[in-house]
């Protein structure tokens, strides 16, 4: 069955929708595999190593769910690490990518518990001989997407081990993945290279990730997400749309040394900083919940958009002395330990040199502050900043952009009544494994989208309803409001255009859906024939 012609405002081409196997051959991993059978449903593979030799763009292999317990590692000599899984077979384009998806129904687990693990301990040039990593999973790839899997438990004896490691990767799509008890971060996008990046995470979860025994000191490198090392002009923007990250021992989302842009957008942030479900308190964790900087080259203007961040360690939000502003856009910020807002910059000549410790930012270059939400509002760097210069023997405090439309300008000082709820089990729970309660943390729609709860939303009457400027997003009534969560839609509104299968009785009958690409973008009404909610090879989304 074809298609009808789109809305030519947007695209004007047809897709040929059929079965799955239409796109590409289809391949089977299952944990009860061979890798010397044909990668059939009836007589799967055992590994995904085995599938990567065998796939093509446009190609999917779909994974059986159950525990892979991996034991045996391959030698990735780029990067002088070993891994259980190394992903270097790449798709052609965005529309057509290679695909490697849990089976519907079913959770492929990832164990690396029993891997074993690099211990290289020579760092006296930074580039010693011999693995120094290890990771369970390595993509070093281009258009793929992943879809499903948990990756879980990698080890270590004296580097820290991301759970899932992209390297001079581009265009890679992680969507509904989750990385935790990682010796390491959870993930770590490590875009070194020309041409890379412009990775999209989409609900994607990274928590309880801690790093004990790290030459770098304890807890010291166990980010949930990182994404380091892109340079000015090269490749694409990296998105985290709809991603969580908590009770990981350093950071929640860390990108210092990214010099290209990265978006955040709908992600949330709890309790970094600490380990053991939160019992843990890691000698060098930073515990900084959303951290962009260190731009010494001024590339790494991020945006920060519709995110919360709460209950961590140090800051909710942290500029990290970056040498050029980001652009914070309705976010939330709940009692963090130290500040809600920290936007410490600094300043550095263009050959990245610095030449001031601690300095505002100012004019084009400035931080761009709108629409958030600090309570309670402690701030720091935020309208007052504290300027050390010391070959100018400065030391002072001066007037700093403040931004506009936040809870410090228009002197909002909110409380409890202004939110629908501050009670969740993150607030209140240590202890326990927050991803199987009911909460803000818990489990996700089946969908894939972030739970609709009541905990930071504002409630009916709040003095944060419709105090915001119009940036262009979608919203209720008047005005915007503060915060990460617009009064009167669903805390998930934005990726569940990514996302969102709807089905009733009468859509069906009619057979018409409606299909967005990537970017949320709609993309007109198109008949359908099968009840899949994705087709892998034109990236497009539809919504029933």
């Amino acid at each position: 069955m074809r298609l009808k012609k789109w809305n030519s405002r947007v695209f004007a081409f047809s897709l040929a929708f059929a079965a799955l196997q239409s796109f590409g051959a289809v391949y089977y991993v299952a944990t009860d595999g061979n890798d010397s059978a044909a990668g059939t449903k009836d007589k799967p593979f055992a590994t995904l190593n085995k599938a990567n030799t065998v796939v093509h763009a446009g190609d999917t292999v779909w994974v059986r769910g159950g525990i892979y317990d991996l034991r045996d590692t391959v030698f990735f000599a780029r990067y002088k690490m070993t891994a259980a899984i190394v992903l270097t077979a790449s798709g052609e384009s965005d529309d057509n990518r290679i695909h490697y998806l849990a089976y519907p129904g079913e959770r492929p687990i990832f164990d690396g518990a029993n891997l074993p693990v690099a211990a290289g301990t020579d760092h006296s040039d930074g580039t010693p001989e011999g693995a120094m990593y290890t990771s369970p999973i390595v993509i070093s790839a281009k258009y793929l997407h992943l879809k499903g899997f948990e990756v879980r438990n990698t080890p270590m004896k004296h580097n820290s081990n991301s759970g899932v490691f992209l390297y001079a990767s581009k265009h890679i799509f992680l969507e509904n993945m989750d990385s935790h008890h990682n010796a390491g971060p959870g993930f770590f996008a490590n875009d070194g290279a020309p041409d890379g990046g412009g990775h999209i995470f989409l609900n994607c979860d990274a928590h309880d990730n801690y790093d004990p025994l790290g030459w770098q000191g304890d807890g010291e490198n166990a980010d949930g997400f990182g994404a380091h090392y892109q340079k000015p002009g090269e490749g694409d923007t990296t998105k985290f749309i709809g991603c969580r990250s908590w009770w990981n021992s350093d950071d929640g989302f860390d990108f210092i040394n990214q010099e290209f842009p990265v978006v955040l957008e709908n992600c949330y942030a709890m309790g970094n900083g600490y380990s053991d479900y939160g019992l843990g308190n890691p000698k060098n964790g930073n515990g900084h919940g959303i951290k962009m900087g260190e731009s010494t080259l001024g590339g790494g203007r991020h945006t920060i958009k519709f995110c919360a961040a709460w209950k961590n360690k140090a800051t909710g939000f942290y500029a990290n002395y970056t040498g050029v502003g980001s652009k914070w856009f309705n976010n939330t910020s709940y009692m963090n330990k130290d500040r809600e807002f920290a936007m410490a910059s600094t300043l550095f000549d263009s050959e990245g040199n610095r030449i001031a410790e601690v300095a505002p930012l100012t004019g084009d270059n400035a931080h761009v502050l709108k629409n958030n939400i600090a309570f309670p509002n402690k701030n720091s760097q935020v309208g007052e900043c504290w300027e050390y210069i010391p070959s100018q023997n400065i030391d002072r405090y001066v007037e700093c952009p403040a931004g506009e439309n936040n809870t410090w300008n228009l002197k909002l000082d909110l409380t409890e009544d202004d939110f629908e709820s501050l009670d969740d089990p993150s607030m209140t729970v240590t202890g326990e494994d927050l991803s199987k309660m009911a909460g803000i943390l818990g489990p996700r729609n089946a969908d894939g989208s972030l739970p609709d709860v009541g905990f930071l939303k504002l409630k009916k009457g709040s003095r944060a309803i419709d105090k915001g400027e119009d940036l262009g997003f979608p919203f209720v009534g008047e005005a915007p409001d503060l915060g990460a969560f617009e009064y009167g839609m669903s805390s998930s509104s934005t990726t569940s255009l990514f996302r969102k299968v709807v089905r009733n009785s009468r859509d069906l009958k009619s057979r018409s859906v409606k299909a967005f690409d990537l970017q949320g973008r709609f993309l007109g009404k198109v008949p359908v024939e099968y009840g899949v909610d994705f087709v892998p090879n034109k990236n497009v989304y539809l919504k029933y």
